[in-house]
């Protein structure tokens, strides 16, 4: 796909805009769903089963999306549908009354994020804006939304006395009005890409593929934020049993908010790769003291060091796939990255989940092993040129 000359950095501005809006809703539900789900009667390994294939849905439909997007050579209808998808199946989630029942609407709410996130993240590429600063102020952005959205959750479950029914509901809501500023995005003009999928692929380089491998193994070392959650949770009661977990995911999320970007703008100065093992680094840390700790104390730093490792990871993997990719093939590599780390996120929640019915600590055992074997593949990795 050939980019016009002409970029758009507002682009970058907008779709953070769209970000905010739609993660306040995001995360009014993220914190709350493994609550809602145990309080419909749902197992531990369900809520691990969950939480991965959420992970695999919103990433395994973006390869394809990705490819289409460069294919029509459009974006911004993939984006529109995404988000209004994403609201819609929340409205649906919010009316579930069994646990199986909300699983599906769980599960059909990331299909809009599969949809959107793709054409969305080559939009930013293609903005003109230096690739790590540009993914950060989007993912700031997004968590500064996070940060509203999960205070609000707090306000309206602990204060206000609302339901999770009540409060999924006023999610939807914020979900639909993110997409305003969606319809002032300007679609470069692109030409279209007329090799199929498979034709597409073969042309990422080697580097590409290289760097998805050693990602995967991050992929299936992370757990997920639901068991933090419950684990933040057996050390609560009475009327702090939710709100007490609650406010550490406003603690995590203040912290990815204000990281993101001095991160993403650091990793443009001197190197994303050294910045993302610090994150692989902070990320086993955060595990060894979830296993070994059970405190108020140790919960706190552990949401700090989670947060400090989003602030990392979740923009800068995405920047390095963009930068060792061809601009005409931004939406299938940032797909393939996406598609293939979701697809280990479902064995990983199986394993977190099972583990976690065994007992809680091996969970964040299972965690911290896998992600150190990703930290030596990726020092080795980077030692030997392979990205």
């Amino acid at each position: 796909m050939v980019v016009d000359s002409k970029k758009k950095p507002r682009n970058v501005w907008l779709l953070g805009i769209t970000s905010f809006f739609n993660d306040i809703g995001g995360e009014m539900l993220m914190p709350i769903l493994p609550l809602f789900l145990v309080y419909l009667g749902a197992p531990g390994i369900v809520i691990g089963i969950i939480a991965g294939l959420r992970e695999a849905i919103g990433k395994s439909l973006q390869i394809f999306a990705g490819f289409w997007s460069d294919r029509i050579g459009k974006r911004k209808p993939f984006v529109i549908f995404g988000y209004f998808f994403s609201g819609f199946s929340k409205i649906c989630l919010a009316l579930s009354t069994i646990w199986p029942i909300a699983i599906i609407f769980s599960c059909t709410e990331r299909i809009g994020k599969g949809v959107r996130e793709a054409p969305r993240d080559a939009i930013i590429v293609e903005s003109g804006m230096a690739h790590g600063k540009a993914f950060a102020i989007q993912k700031s952005l997004d968590t500064a939304g996070g940060i509203f959205g999960s205070i609000l959750v707090f306000v309206l479950y602990d204060v206000a006395k609302l339901s999770y029914v009540s409060i999924i509901l006023i999610a939807s809501c914020f979900a639909f009005f993110s997409l305003v500023p969606v319809v002032f995005v300007k679609d470069l003009k692109t030409k279209p890409e007329k090799q199929n999928m498979i034709q597409q692929m073969r042309k990422l380089p080697k580097s590409v593929w290289l760097f998805i491998i050693v990602s995967t193994f991050f992929a299936f070392a992370n757990f997920g934020y639901m068991f933090l959650i419950l684990r933040a949770q057996q050390n609560f009661s009475g009327v702090w049993a939710v709100g007490g977990p609650l406010l550490l995911y406003v603690l995590f999320n203040l912290i990815y908010a204000g990281f993101s970007i001095p991160f993403g703008i650091w990793a443009d100065k001197v190197g994303r790769r050294r910045l993302m093992m610090g994150g692989y680094f902070l990320f086993i840390l955060m595990s060894v003291i979830l296993a070994i700790f059970n405190n108020l104390t140790m919960l706190i730093i552990a949401f700090i060091l989670f947060g400090l490792v989003y602030a990392i990871l979740q923009s800068q993997q995405k920047a390095e796939v963009a930068d060792l990719s061809p601009a005409e093939l931004n939406g299938i590599a940032i797909g393939a990255w996406n598609t293939v780390t979701g697809l280990v996120a479902l064995p990983a929640g199986f394993v977190a989940g099972f583990l976690w019915d065994l007992n809680p600590s091996y969970t964040f055992v299972f965690g911290a092993i896998v992600c150190f074997a990703g930290f030596v593949v990726f020092y080795f990795a980077r030692k030997k040129h392979w990205f």
